[in-house]
């Protein structure tokens, strides 16, 4: 059976033409692509790869924030029988000095000058490494006569075409499933990353297991790519789209993805919880600033959503036709205007993945008929491992297991799976390799969880991150951490505890809702870190974070909390590419005020 990434964009190219298939920022104008253009730039962009001599089953690389000129690259890559590895455009040097040298890369694409320079700097020491190609217009370092534009790079193709065409298709023709077709770095939330081998048989069973799961979704879909590409799940989501002739609009700066959304007005987007947490958080600002009257409005239409998406339409059961038109009435009057504001009032489908979403957000999209489909899926097993059914889901699970797949709960109440979208093992570690691996088989997640009754799978927390305190009581700190994620005065948590008396937590404050706040109520302050240390908004944060912890046991709750006056960043070695906490460096970084709430 042919790998379908390898003809993918040839056989879309012959089914819609010039119908358009993904688009692009070109300062404030989206310029779209067709299917033919984005074929033809594949077959150009795989010659000049050959012209510049990558073997088969030899390795690039590409270091850049999103762009379309991604999606041409990896599809070149395939053409070739070539493997596309993606670096996070935030990583530091000696990530990418790393992955370069244990991928042995040897031409690798860069987006802006900083990327170039990086790369650039790190040449000298990384002798497989042939070419640097940036995407952007970038100022040559001195000495260097090796790197080419990324418009050099595909006019050397277009050169070179007739020479190579041949060489390329019959690569394409040699390609096989056991292929690598992306090596995947986790991101290391402890110790090294590592590099999953994924080969095209993993996509190959991926493209097709989401196509039966996800029936709603079809080719008059439109997707938003603005998660990092780099990401297994933003990378699969978008092979996943154009295998379903979806149209992508790739947003190439996660800072103006509001702007984006509304302009694109997408059916589906994948998404981490963080997006709908302040989605939701600006949802309850608004609702706060409301009259009476329209706050009881908002209520009753929630109440009526709730029932009627909940209650009914999520279990598959005919509405009851007073409660239908009571829904459509709130719809027309609440929940559109709702939709349109936020740009998603075509909405299908929003897969969210990557951390817990609490429970009680869940609930509120789907009351305003907001299709939220909670997933669960590691870079190791292609993404998805598991997702919210179109009927019958539950929400505080992540959903049923995807078909074909199977999940077990083993020692620890580690989730473990196996399946054809499992990965081969990582790149040049046996010993890790081993180590992932049951000896019947079985990937180990390094997740624990349980399966309720109806098959869903219940995420509870990462095995690592799970501690116990001093008085022998496990705590989930990701659980704590998404409940705290719901307030708008809250940005980041940590949560402290390991062989402690109590829990206590390190927490970053929203910084602009806490000045809003300190504006309402009088209170003065000149830096933000006057307005951490003044008493009356830690009062206001100490009663909301013990609202948020209603229906805990005594011994789960933050008893203390500590806030700091800058947020945890990937620069600063807090947080890793996908935006985990690296809870050690955390806790070593912060000792000082750690010992200072147990004192």
């Amino acid at each position: 059976m042919p790998n379908i990434l390898t003809h993918l964009i040839s056989q879309q190219a012959l089914r819609y033409g010039h119908r358009e298939a993904f688009s692009g920022q070109k300062g404030s104008e989206w310029v779209a692509t067709s299917w033919a253009d984005f074929n033809t730039q594949v077959d150009t962009a795989a010659c000049a790869l050959c012209s510049l001599g990558i073997a088969e089953l030899s390795s690039i690389a590409l270091f850049s924030a999103n762009r379309t000129q991604m999606l041409v690259v990896d599809f070149a890559a395939f053409a070739n029988r070539a493997i596309p590895v993606s670096i996070y455009s935030t990583s530091s040097s000696d990530q990418v000095r790393y992955i370069i040298d244990d991928a042995s890369v040897e031409i690798i694409f860069t987006g802006n000058q900083e990327q170039y320079a990086t790369v650039r700097a790190l040449a000298p020491s990384l002798p497989r490494l042939r070419h640097i190609i940036t995407f952007e217009d970038v100022t040559l370092l001195p000495g260097d006569t090796t790197t080419m534009t990324f418009a050099r790079f595909m006019k050397l193709g277009e050169e070179t075409a007739a020479k190579w065409q041949a060489e390329v298709d019959a690569r394409r023709e040699r390609a096989l499933p056991e292929d690598t077709a992306a090596i995947i770095y986790t991101s290391g939330t402890t110790g090294e990353s590592k590099g999953a081998v994924l080969p095209h048989s993993c996509f190959n069973a991926a493209l097709k297991i989401h196509r039966e799961r996800l029936t709603m979704l079809s080719d008059a879909d439109t997707s938003v790519s603005f998660l990092p590409l780099s990401h297994i799940f933003e990378r699969a989501w978008t092979y996943f789209c154009l295998y379903m002739g979806m149209r992508v609009a790739v947003n190439t700066d996660t800072r103006e993805i509001q702007t984006t959304v509304k302009t694109i007005r997408p059916t589906c987007m994948c998404s981490v919880p963080r997006f709908w947490e302040k989605v939701y958080t600006a949802v309850q600002e608004k609702l706060s600033s409301m009259s009476r009257f329209q706050r009881a409005m908002a209520t009753l239409a929630l109440r009526t959503g709730r029932r009627r998406n909940l209650d009914f339409v999520r279990l598959g059961k005919r509405v009851p036709r007073t409660l239908e038109w009571r829904y459509r009435f709130f719809e027309a009057k609440v929940f559109a205007p709702l939709k349109k504001a936020i740009g998603i009032e075509n909405g299908n489908i929003f897969p969210t993945a990557g951390a817990p979403l609490s429970p009680t957000i869940v609930e509120f999209f789907h009351s305003c008929g907001i299709n939220i489909v909670i997933g669960y899926g590691l870079s190791e097993t292609t993404a998805t491992v598991t997702c919210f059914p179109a009927v019958g889901y539950q929400i505080g699970t992540v959903g049923t297991v995807l078909p074909r797949i199977r999940v077990r709960i083993g020692d620890n109440n580690e989730i473990q799976v196996k399946g054809p979208t499992v990965m081969t093992g990582y790149l040049n570690k046996p010993e890790a390799t081993s180590e992932a691996f049951t000896p019947d088989g079985w990937f180990r997640t390094g997740d624990a969880g349980r399966i309720d009754a109806s098959g869903a799978l219940i995420l509870t927390e990462r095995i690592k991150d799970l501690f116990k305190t001093s008085n022998g009581k496990y705590i989930a700190p990701q659980a704590l951490e998404s409940r705290l994620g719901e307030d708008k005065y809250i940005e980041q948590v940590a949560v402290i505890g390991d062989q402690r008396k109590y829990v206590t937590a390190i927490i970053i404050p929203a910084f602009e809702a806490l000045k809003e706040y300190a504006r309402k109520k009088n209170i003065s302050y000149r830096t933000v870190d006057d307005l951490v240390k003044n008493a009356d908004i830690r009062a206001m944060l100490e009663q909301r974070i013990e609202k948020l912890q209603q229906g805990l046991a005594g011994f789960e709750k933050i008893k203390k909390f500590t806030l700091l006056p800058k947020a945890f960043t990937m620069e600063a070695g807090e947080l890793t590419n996908t935006l985990k906490i690296k809870r050690p460096v955390i806790t070593s970084r912060y000792a000082r005020e750690i010992e200072a709430m147990y004192a």
